[in-house]
């Protein structure tokens, strides 16, 4: 396959750029708006495109159990999931990260059920930030493509050894097409090492326990290694991406940083509602507002300084989150730049805005209400707010 444009889903786009990777095992339960990746990937199986066995299995904790038991082989893993999948899943998250078995897990982001609701929210994926998985976003089809790959590369380096997952929302991104620019197979492989297994795998010439009874005496220790693991998952990260912006042509970095130069007033975002962010963020500059936008692309291990570095000076930031945490002191994402900047000089006053859930559309002009009330947040002195937007009374 040689490098090209093509037009592709979200889904499709994670399908293609696995298919490049070649990976030993996916082990995957289709779930909307999900499916697409799985069944794209086991067209590939079918006709012989890859390598690779594919396990279709009875749900997404036998999935995620299949995944683990592959990884400790040695294998190079994949799976995907949303919603009610990803929380089947949450059990057995937290036991591959605790094996420290570097499986890619592909997410279409999706709302909780009650009432039962199949489009695009992050909440399914923010909820697993303490699971130690690295975590990322995609704002676009090329976003999902490019973290596809960039995913294993993380996952598996010598000192991370953590799985890590990827997000983008249901329908807004998985189902929309749009303008993709691929990689060359011979691009993929350069980048991305063959997988060579680790000394803590199964191995029939070694004498090994995985998943033992571990109590008081060593079960903190291990939770300690594996912070430091998630520690250390900050600078691979940036460096892979170095890495892959250098080979592929497209910049990526760990946020993106949009007219932030000289701007009193900032949107923070992630995911989808990025691209909306930068948009009100030209209408605004052309009438004279001096506003920038903050874009976050890793969400686990979180990125405080450089959020401490892109905030310092703005007046104060509204910080959009497509997601919903109940009896909180602020949104999930405020309440993590809220302990980033903590104790710092110069920092703005926080204003979280929920919005978007269950595939709500976050309008150009509501942002810009959001604007408008950031401003008089600030003006009359509060620090830190919290607000539902765009919700019927």
């Amino acid at each position: 396959m040689s490098r090209e444009v093509k037009g592709m889903t979200g889904d499709e786009a994670v399908a293609w750029a696995a298919k490049l990777v070649n990976p030993d095992v996916v082990a995957a339960y289709p779930i909307t708006p999900q499916t697409i990746i799985v069944e794209r990937y086991s067209d590939f199986v079918n006709n012989g495109e890859v390598d690779t066995s594919f396990i279709p299995v009875e749900s997404e904790h036998s999935a995620m159990s299949a995944c683990v038991g592959a990884s400790l082989t040695g294998a190079r893993v994949f799976t995907a999931s949303a919603s009610a999948g990803l929380a089947l899943m949450y059990e057995i998250l937290y036991v591959a990260s605790g094996m420290r078995c570097p499986i890619v897990l592909a997410i279409a982001n999706r709302a909780f059920s009650a009432p039962i609701n199949i489009h695009g929210e992050c909440t399914d994926q923010v909820v697993c930030r303490d699971t130690s998985w690295v975590s990322l976003f995609g704002e676009s089809a090329q976003e999902a493509y490019d973290e596809t790959i960039l995913s294993f590369k993380i996952a598996e380096h010598p000192d991370v050894m953590l799985p890590a997952m990827f997000g983008i929302e249901g329908f807004i991104v998985t189902h929309a097409l749009e303008r993709v620019e691929t990689l060359s197979k011979q691009q993929v492989e350069d980048f991305l090492p063959e997988y060579r297994s680790t000394k803590y795998r199964f191995n029939p010439d070694e004498k090994m326990t995985f998943g033992s009874l571990v109590l008081q005496d060593y079960y903190m220790e291990i939770k300690r290694q594996q912070e430091e693991a998630m520690q250390r998952a900050y600078t691979v990260t940036k460096d892979v991406m170095a890495e892959f912006s250098e080979m592929s042509g497209r910049k990526m970095e760990i946020i993106e940083e949009y007219q932030l130069e000289d701007a009193d007033y900032a949107f923070v975002s992630y995911g989808a509602t990025a691209g909306n962010a930068k948009a009100v963020v030209d209408r605004l500059r052309n009438k004279g507002e001096k506003v920038g936008a903050l874009k976050i692309r890793l969400y686990r291990p979180f990125p405080s300084l450089d959020v401490q570095e892109a905030l310092s000076g703005v007046k104060a930031a509204s910080i959009l989150d497509r997601s919903a945490t109940f009896g909180s002191p602020g949104t999930i994402m405020q309440t993590d730049i809220a302990t980033a900047l903590y104790g710092k000089e110069n920092v703005p006053t926080l204003h979280g805005y929920i919005n978007g859930l269950g595939g709500r559309v976050l309008t150009l002009p509501e942002i810009e209400d959001i604007y408008e009330k950031t401003k008089d947040y600030h003006d009359v002195g509060m620090t830190m707010t919290t607000d539902w937007i765009g919700y019927r009374t």
